[in-house]
């Protein structure tokens, strides 16, 4: 379907993104940000209340929403690696590393274009090559984060909690002081990467043209007659 306006065509709508890629998105980015508010404040508490009790139970409410939270996090993080291997072709686990010479034309030019050494994007149907090698590797960090989250919280779980059988996972990290700091500089990191993300998600809308930020939300793209053909 050629989708014009006036005399101009805008090429094919394709589907790229199914609902349960827009689903676990925005599942993950609000829990990011919570998992930020709330991680930070345990590590650093900021607020300032009079008695003993009091500032027990704002760690305490800080410390639930943050085990709460941590728990969708995961669920949705599963729920998106899941997606890797039973989605469509945009969003397989092939399409984020470059095994394709395809693919590995897309890494060059679209580092050529985001090194101002080329003017025009390229246009690619799902992810370009380095956005989706930096997908990957984000999902990594998710998964370590995951991790060092269960082994922080081993320490703090009652003696019937479930979560006791992560136990095994402090040895594994060297430690809980190793554990924390690992958990501590993969919350910036992530953090860096969803600034990152909204930028590149705000220019590519503004220069592409292909509905890059509504896709998330609608699940479709304007992709150019041609570069539909290829995808």
């Amino acid at each position: 379907m050629a989708i014009t306006t006036g005399s101009k065509p805008f090429g094919e709508l394709v589907y790229v993104w199914e609902l349960p890629i827009r689903v676990s998105h925005w599942v993950l980015f609000f829990a990011i940000l919570i998992l930020s508010a709330t991680g930070f404040y345990i590590g650093h508490p900021f607020i300032d209340v009079p008695g003993e009790a009091k500032d027990h139970f704002v760690m305490g409410m800080a410390r639930a929403i943050h085990l709460y939270t941590a728990i969708v996090f995961s669920l949705a993080t599963l729920a998106r690696i899941y997606w890797f291997f039973a989605g469509n072709k945009y969003v397989r686990l092939g399409e984020y590393i470059p095994l394709s010479a395809r693919r590995w034309r897309s890494l060059w030019t679209t580092l050529a274009y985001y090194s101002f050494l080329r003017r025009d994007p390229e246009i690619y149907v799902g992810h370009n090559a380095i956005a989706a090698g930096s997908y990957l590797g984000i999902y990594l960090i998710y998964l370590l984060m995951i991790a060092t989250g269960l082994a922080l919280y081993t320490v703090i779980a009652s003696a019937g909690s479930p979560f006791q059988i992560f136990g095994f996972l402090v040895p594994v990290f060297g430690g809980l002081q190793v554990a924390r700091l690992i958990h501590h500089i993969g919350m910036w990191i992530i953090v860096l990467f969803v600034v990152m993300h909204i930028y590149f998600v705000v220019l590519a809308s503004i220069v592409e043209h292909i509905g890059t930020f509504d896709s998330i939300i609608s699940g479709y793209k304007f992709v150019p007659d041609q570069e539909a053909d290829l995808s």
